[in-house]
């Protein structure tokens, strides 16, 4: 119990894991969409990262719309450098599971991209999603850019007043500009396409946007 409730707090500096220097090996390509999953894209794409619980049902959940160019799922905010998922699961990383969404505006808009995150889990869960327990499933908005963050504050607040209205709680999900992100094992990215059957805990309030 001690363990459970101590992964319910953020660590500090001093008591996350040291990592290391060195990125994971990756390939560099989708195995959905065949795009890279690293930058440099397109000069004409937006980049946002959305932390939603378990990474491997929300890459799929983004990796199935039109106008998105290329989902890859990896580490965020958090202290430790390149963790290791091993690592990430003690809680002493900081980081948040998440995933990181490259779109064409010109095909899917930001708010768009906003409202199906906020109907398709539970953002006033704190540090959980579900049966999924820890720092690293807390829910968040990884900005690339001012208009961004002020555009998903703004989106938060209206989905505030329609969850306060079903008699839900409040939004407990971090907005805050991208600090870094630290691409997954190569294991993890497109996990639902390699396991079709493998675990998914997405869900939302049922509350439309």
């Amino acid at each position: 119990m001690f363990f459970k409730s101590a992964k319910l707090q953020m660590p500090s500096p001093e008591q996350c894991l040291p990592g290391r220097a060195t990125e994971m090996p990756l390939s560099n390509r989708h195995l959905v969409l065949g795009n890279p999953l690293r930058p440099p894209f397109p000069e004409h794409l937006n980049q946002i990262v959305f932390a939603m619980g378990c990474f491997w049902g929300v890459e799929r959940k983004f990796w199935q719309q039109a106008g998105v160019y290329s989902t890859a799922v990896g580490y965020t905010n958090g202290i430790t450098p390149n963790p290791s998922y091993d690592e990430l699961c003690t809680g002493l990383t900081g980081h948040t599971e998440a995933v990181l969404v490259v779109f064409d505006p010109q095909q899917l808009s930001y708010l768009q991209l906003l409202q199906l995150f906020w109907e398709a889990h539970d953002p006033t869960q704190g540090m959980r999603q579900g049966n999924d327990v820890g720092t690293q499933y807390r829910s968040g908005i990884y900005t690339f850019d001012e208009q961004q963050l002020q555009i998903a504050a703004t989106s938060r607040d209206h989905y505030q007043s329609c969850l306060t209205h079903a008699g839900l709680g409040k939004i407990t999900t971090e907005i805050v500009p991208l600090k870094q992100f630290y691409y997954a094992e190569e294991y993890h990215q497109q996990y639902l396409a390699k396991n079709p059957n493998g675990y998914c805990g997405l869900a939302g309030c049922n509350v439309r946007y």
